[in-house]
């Protein structure tokens, strides 16, 4: 049986110059594009890679000059707080300079607040005076001196206010103010609230979820900084409960984590945490300003013992003073019960504020003798505003006995808020500085303070005084009973709060 013949086929393994070229061109073909995958590879891989490593060093640059921006803000806040001790150290030499045109005004021995003028005296210490490439200034202008102005584009806003000019909620303690205390910080606290247009504040839920009227609401403060255990109620009528304050458990009653402090509040903010706190209540008496420090009623700082300065309160702190129970019978004055008077009393003292840059009432003999509209007084701010409360419609105030003993004209604590700005590409950094000066005690510039006390006895007295270092100086080495003093004798004043924000 025989094989039927194939065809012919080309031999795979022959050497013929032609194989060997079509074996090469279907080598070529299979192999086509795969150069450009491996680039196109390549660039995706370098392409992620320069994207994270982008994205890693604009982050990390962008951290880093935050916290440039962030600590030359800081300092330039410093900068202002420095700069407002320096200003504030040298008032008792501004008043004694104008103590003599004061008297020729009759307006007495009064405390100039320089630090209602900031800008002024400490504006060529801010921004910087002179723009590169301009022209030189002037000889002897402010821009002229050396070492003035900020460098760098950044700026510092400042701002100083008075916290003897409003209601201290501290002085409530017993431990410091005794009952009288609490009792005048009840009545200036019902004034504030009780007027009708706040009504709806307390017909609804408080942020507690509860129902808290105008009594509840006092008494709750008071009982917070009150030490003691027995309630404190605020209510003023004969038929008052013998305590609406805070019960230690309310707080856990209502679900809160904490009890009432029984002791004085460290900050403003602590306010919050009273019983009947909202927002609607913040924004309506402790800062009606909306972040203005000038226009706040309330505060935290200051001494028992120092005197409501009447200079720098605000309107709505004097229509709060003045309406107390501690001051007059509110029944009996108009002015506490009529929203006419109310509103034209604020109108008035709110338009001379801001016409004298904060000053309305430079002395308490300027109070008293425009509220109670006297006639013939020596007073030159009386016998101007005086006719005017008359002529918007405000009747005359009967003061209490001995009730304006608690009035005065001079400051012994200060806010100072500082803020540094620095200015950038698409952001601006800011920190703020809130520090608190307790000027009760400080001496002026240039005084030296001396131990009364001495190191040694004898017939003769020929023991010597033991030295305490000036204001500025080192006290170390002083005694322990003239540590505080020493201390205090700084005419900068003693910080006694510090908050950076």
């Amino acid at each position: 049986m025989t094989t039927p013949a194939q065809p012919p086929t080309e031999d795979r393994a022959s050497p013929t110059p032609g194989g060997r070229a079509r074996r090469r061109l279907r080598r070529r073909r299979d192999r086509r594009g795969v150069a450009l995958v491996m680039v196109l590879g390549a660039i995706t891989v370098l392409t992620v890679f320069l994207t994270e490593l982008q994205e890693e060093t604009s982050t990390e640059l962008s951290a880093a000059l935050a916290d440039r921006d962030a600590l030359r803000a800081e300092y330039y806040a410093r900068s202002a707080v420095n700069l407002s001790r320096m200003l504030i150290a040298a008032e008792p030499s501004v008043s004694a300079a104008l103590a003599p045109m004061l008297s020729m005004l009759k307006l007495g021995n009064i405390q100039v607040p320089v630090w209602r003028f900031t800008d002024l005296f400490l504006g060529p210490f801010n921004a910087q005076l002179v723009e590169p490439g301009a022209a030189p200034p002037a000889e002897g202008s402010a821009a002229a001196g050396k070492n003035l102005g900020l460098t760098g584009g950044g700026r510092f806003e400042l701002k100083i206010v008075d916290e003897d000019s409003k209601i201290n909620i501290n002085r409530a303690s017993d431990d410091v103010g005794g009952i009288e205390s609490q009792l005048g910080v009840a009545a200036q606290l019902l004034s504030l609230m009780s007027p009708a247009q706040y009504n709806p504040l307390f017909e609804e839920r408080d942020g507690d979820g509860q129902f808290s009227d105008r009594t509840t609401i006092c008494s709750a403060l008071v009982d917070w900084v009150d030490p003691g255990d027995q309630m404190f109620s605020c209510d003023p009528s004969p038929n008052a409960p013998s305590s609406t304050g805070a019960e230690d458990n309310f707080y856990q009653t209502i679900g809160l984590t904490y009890q009432r402090k029984n002791a004085m509040f460290d900050s403003l903010d602590e306010v919050r945490l009273v019983r009947g706190m909202n927002d609607d209540f913040w924004a309506t008496f402790v800062d009606p300003g909306g972040g203005d420090p000038d226009k706040r009623v309330l505060t935290v700082w200051g001494s028992p013992k120092q005197k409501f300065n009447v200079t720098a309160a605000s309107p709505q702190a004097l229509l709060a003073l003045t309406c107390s129970t501690s001051f007059v019978d509110t029944a009996a004055t108009p002015l506490c019960n009529d929203p006419n008077q109310m509103t034209a009393f604020l109108t008035v003292l709110s338009l001379v504020q801001s016409m004298t840059g904060g000053i309305i009432f430079p002395t308490t003999r300027d109070y008293v003798d425009t509220l109670t509209q006297k006639s013939g007084s020596r007073s030159f701010i009386a016998s101007m505003l005086g006719p005017q409360l008359k002529a918007m419609g405000v009747e005359p105030v009967t003061f209490k006995p001995n009730a304006t003993r608690s009035l005065g004209n001079k400051t012994s604590f200060l806010s100072i808020y500082a803020d540094g700005i620095v200015p950038g590409n698409k952001r601006e950094t800011r920190v703020r500085i809130h520090a608190v000066l307790d000027l009760s005690g400080a001496g002026k510039l240039g005084q030296t303070q001396t131990n009364s006390s001495s190191s040694g006895s004898g017939s003769g007295g020929g023991g010597s005084a033991a030295g305490v270092s000036g204001p500025g100086g080192n006290c170390a080495g002083v005694p322990p009973t003239d540590y505080e003093k020493c201390i205090r004798s700084n005419p900068a004043g003693t910080i006694v709060y510090y908050r950076m924000e």
